[in-house]
């Protein structure tokens, strides 16, 4: 087994975590209107689905950008 494959792999997977959290910081900043934390602390399941289907679109992007 060859450590820097799993060096790399460990990057991207980094990589891709740090990428998904800043495009989902620029869409709460472009929707300043929207406390998305806080409709999900009351339970919105709306607003869970979005964020939700906002993160699988996210790793699909960065998915295949990196391959």
């Amino acid at each position: 087994m060859d450590l820097s494959i799993i060096g790399l792999n460990f990057g991207y997977a980094v990589l891709g975590v740090v990428l998904m959290w800043v495009s989902y910081r620029v869409f709460d900043g472009l929707t300043p209107r929207v406390d998305f934390a806080d409709e999900l602390k009351k339970g919105n399941v709306a607003v869970a689905i979005f964020i939700g289907a906002l993160f699988i679109s996210i790793a699909l992007i960065v998915g295949n950008a990196l391959n």
